[in-house]
Formats: C-alpha cells, structure tokens, sequence
C-alpha cells in the first residue's frame, strides 16, 4: 500500500483541509474533490457534506468515482438539489464553507480561468466559460486545484478573471471577500497565500525538487517559511480512498 498515485496524493492533502461540519460545493468533474470529501467523512470529518456541481447531487456514495456531475452514476446520495437552488444557495453567501475549483489558468493571486487564454476574438484554447466560478466570494474559502503545473497554467495574471482570488493588496483593501483561496494543490507541490494575498508554497511533494516547482511556476511565489514536504498518504488512506475508488480514477 506504500505507493500511490501524484492524483491520490492530491485527494489526500485536499481531505486533511476540510473541517467537520463543513458544507462543500464543487465543479462539472468530480471525481478529485469528491475523493477527497468522501475521505475526509471517513476520517475526521464525519459530518461534512458535500454538493457535486450543477447535479445538485448532496453527499452521494456511489460504488465507484463518477467522471462528470450530472449522471446516473452519482446514486446513491442523501438527496438531488434543483439546479435554481443550487444557484440560489450559491449567492447567499452564508451556505457554502468550501468551494472546489480550478481553471485553465490560476494565477499569483487565487484568480482563476475558465473562459479562454489568449485574446477573446483568437482565443489560443477556448474553455466551457464561468460556470459557477464568479460565486468564489460567497464562500468562506476556496480550495484551487490542478493537474497541470506549468508556466502555462500557473500565471502572473489570468486573461479573464471567472472567480476571483485575492486582490493585490493587504486584507484591509479587501473587506468584501470572507478568507478568500486559501490552498492550492498541484502535482508538484502545495501552495498557501502571504498576508498580501499572493501565493507561496507550502510543501513540495515526495520526489520533486524546490528548485522544479520554481520552474515550472509562471510567477515568483511570495517569500514564505521554509517549505517541507507534503507528508505522503498513510497506508489507512489509502486503503479507504481505494474503496470507493475500485475503477482506479485516481491512478489513471
């Protein structure tokens, strides 16, 4: 049970961060996010519950990871949300605890993605637009996730803001937003944010080198502690991130 997957380690270090009693809502795929909630409700957040994107789907179990939001496959599930509801819990404001997201770019700030890159009349690759992303707000924090780390994907700037990060600036410039991004987890490292609100790295994963995350980070990261490395999942976790995951999603 020693060895696992950069995608298994992601779910795991994304599981630790959520809190019992928490309210999570995520994206169209999720099989990462929902891997990681399903973990945590197995662990040390028995109470968390969690919504899988515009399905309305609450806390499902199915007996494997589903690859999209809105199929049969998400049963069974405490209960199905109408998509209004969804929506309209989304711009409450005092809902959600946790939102899932990432993009095709996340930049210094938090800011992410999802419309193109590149300009808007020849877009270089075009994505499926906000989506639910310009609710990042409206949640007491965010967890931003890829599988892609690259100076094409870990940018100074965004081309489009679809949710909003930090702004740049120090917290009193920023009375609107609750604790705002507060994690972001890739497949060479973790990052956290400076009080300025830009990102710094927290760990660097088993096997990988300070110096290639630099590299492979399209902006200069905050100066920070010394980061460690992120601590490996324990053969518990993974055995029971495994049992939901018969399919292998998550080794793929």
């Amino acid at each position: 049970m020693s060895e696992w997957s950069i995608t298994e380690l992601m779910a795991v270090v994304m599981a630790r961060e959520f809190r019992d009693g928490e309210i999570v809502v995520m994206g169209a795929v999720p099989a990462l996010p929902m891997a990681a909630c399903r973990l945590a409700r197995a662990t040390h957040a028995p109470r968390l519950e969690f919504i899988v994107g515009g399905s309305g789907t609450v806390s499902p179990e199915p007996p494997s990871l589903p690859l999209g939001s809105c199929g049969g496959d998400l049963a069974p599930a405490a209960t199905t949300l109408p998509l209004p509801d969804v929506v309209l819990l989304e711009g409450r404001g005092d809902a959600f605890d946790v939102f899932c997201a990432g993009g095709l770019q996340i930049d210094a700030h938090g800011n992410c993605n999802l419309i193109c890159v590149g300009s808007w009349d020849r877009p270089k690759l075009r994505g499926p637009g906000t989506v639910g992303l310009p609710f990042l707000p409206n949640t007491r924090r965010s967890i931003l996730y890829t599988q892609s780390h690259s100076p094409r994907t870990l940018v100074e700037r965004v081309d489009f803001v679809s949710g909003p990060g930090h702004p740049a600036g120090p917290d009193e410039a920023r009375p609107y937003r609750k604790e705002g991004p507060s994690l972001v987890v890739t497949p060479l490292a973790t990052f956290d944010f400076s009080s300025e609100g830009r990102m710094r790295i927290r760990t660097v994963h088993p096997g990988v080198r300070h110096d290639e995350v630099l590299a492979a980070t399209g902006f200069e990261p905050a100066p920070g502690p010394e980061p460690g490395e992120t601590p490996p999942p324990t053969d518990e976790e993974l055995a029971i991130l495994r049992s939901f995951d018969p399919a292998g999603i998550l080794r793929r």
